[in-house]
């Protein structure tokens, strides 16, 4: 175990495959996140949709998980989840969230802070109508977050629903839906040689986008 605590501290990385200036941005941050984003996919980036949403508990204890934006426009984003989950329930009682991208390979970081609030349900209804079948089941099945037993106690959780629904269409539980995430605060960063990092920073004040640059 010694032996890997060394070379963990051994490991480093000198960024050098990009800047990013504060008067050459995009002064629309949502549209500099398309330009990113098209530029990950571009680059064929895997799993670029994915981001770490971070959440915080009525008693102010923190969590992160992956999840995959699907939708986006405008400043908001929309991720999909059980209600019952445990990110559902903190951002049900508490609003404040913030989301991460991190592409390596582009020596990139995106950060967003914002609120959040249940999607409308027909935003719901359509997103759940247009996932994989398999997918719809397991939402039905599965009791994010709760305590199973053991692996078959889910996979017989997904039979029993699989038979229920034969030869019909999958409606959407009320208990699974979207969140809507509106971003009051962005900061992309870009690796940059000896830690020197660039970080541009845009904060909403009074519906203007103020843009700063950050020390590394």
């Amino acid at each position: 175990m010694s032996s890997l605590r060394d070379e963990i501290k051994k490991l480093r990385e000198d960024f050098t495959k990009g800047t990013l200036n504060d008067t050459a941005v995009n002064p629309d941050p949502f549209q500099q996140f398309e330009l990113w984003l098209s530029q990950a996919v571009e680059a064929k980036i895997p799993e670029v949709q994915a981001v770490t949403l971070s959440t915080v508990s009525p008693e102010g204890k923190p969590a992160s998980r992956i999840v995959y934006i699907r939708e986006f426009e405008n400043n908001q984003f929309w991720v999909y989840t059980n209600y019952n989950s445990r990110k559902a329930k903190d951002m049900l009682q508490n609003p404040n969230i913030s989301l991460t991208f991190f592409w390596p390979d582009l020596e990139r970081q995106i950060r967003i802070e914002g609120t959040v609030k249940k999607a409308d349900k027909e935003k719901s209804d359509t997103y759940f109508k247009n996932r994989p079948r398999e997918s719809q089941l397991g939402a039905w099945a599965s009791n994010q977050s709760g305590v199973l037993k053991n692996r078959e106690e889910l996979e017989t959780a997904v039979e029993t629903i699989r038979n229920k629904f034969e030869g019909k269409d999958v409606p959407r539980p009320e208990f699974w839906g979207g969140f809507e995430i509106t971003a009051t605060y962005y900061e992309f960063w870009q690796g940059r040689k000896s830690r020197l990092h660039d970080r541009i920073s845009y904060s909403n004040e009074k519906g203007n986008w103020i843009i700063k640059r950050l020390a590394p």
